[in-house]
């Protein structure tokens, strides 16, 4: 059976695409290839002057704007500016195993941009979404240890790659829980995962886990990495689907469905943690 490749990817013209962090690595090759089936893409960045030159010279139709999704401020100003139809909105931006630091809204700088800043992103855009939200994850959201009580790390000593499994196991249960809402209110949109197994990006380059990449062979280089992300995207998958690659571990090959880990699939836990989100943010009610 052919292997799912980023040429399959269906006629996308007509479609709007939001994608956050897109300014590079996976983000970046997610916006060109959609862009090229024909979507209008928004590249959603902190520096928008990098961003227009990432993209320039590209094929197809892209629109560059500001936005730090770990600053809430920016976020509401982004949703606010928002208007017209979205069909699609990819939660990409994201930072891994960095140093303890505070948002201007005092929050965990790495939740916020990890898990935070898309949950708000998502809900307040939601009135717009036509089709779906692709939030990225990883497949160490299988190693946290999530305390919903102390999802902002105000009590416990921080550690840089805790925070990371834990705003990543944050975001599966936010996915099970935004499905969750969708059903119940007759919604069409579905939420959906993707994750690119071991992809060889910058994303941990200061920390100890990018030894790794010094593994090339073993790992999905990143255009295969983000071949999990259109997938997720543009295929009909079910709602709350989780896609990466086909391989063993799902470290590397081609995108299909799979399973999260156990923690990822527990309903109450992903209410109490929508809550706490809720009461962290004042958004998502």
């Amino acid at each position: 059976m052919a292997k799912w490749t980023a040429a399959d990817l269906p006629e996308m013209t007509g479609r709007t695409v939001l994608i956050t962090g897109a300014g590079s690595g996976l983000g970046l090759i997610t916006a060109r290839e959609l862009a090229r089936a024909g979507a209008r893409v928004v590249l959603a960045v902190r520096d928008t002057e990098k961003g227009r030159l990432a993209v320039s010279g590209m094929p197809g139709r892209f629109d560059v704007r500001r936005l730090d999704v770990a600053d809430l401020g920016s976020v509401r100003r982004f949703a606010q500016d928002w208007s017209g139809a979205l069909d699609i909105l990819i939660n990409n931006a994201g930072v891994m195993d960095i140093p303890a630091a505070r948002t201007a809204d005092g929050l965990d700088v790495q939740t916020a941009t990890n898990y935070t800043g898309p949950f708000v992103l998502t809900n307040l855009l939601l009135p717009h979404l036509t089709d779906r939200v692709v939030t990225v994850t990883s497949q160490l959201h299988r190693q946290s240890k999530l305390d919903v009580d102390d999802l902002d790390w105000r009590t416990r000593a921080y550690n840089g790659m805790h925070a990371y499994r834990d705003s990543k196991r944050a975001t599966v249960l936010f996915s099970l829980e935004l499905q969750r809402r969708l059903t119940a209110s007759g919604s069409r949109v579905r939420s959906v995962l993707a994750h690119p197994g071991i992809a060889t990006t910058q994303l941990a380059a200061h920390s100890p886990a990018n030894a790794v990449n010094r593994l090339p062979f073993l790992l999905n280089d990143p255009e295969r990495g983000a071949l999990s992300i259109l997938y997720a995207a543009a295929q009909d998958v079910p709602g709350n689907a989780y896609v990466g690659p086909d391989g063993p571990g799902s470290i590397k090959g081609h995108p299909t469905v799979r399973k999260p880990g156990r923690a990822g699939l527990d309903e109450a836990t992903a209410g109490r943690l929508w809550q706490a989100t809720v009461a962290l943010t004042g958004v998502g009610r």
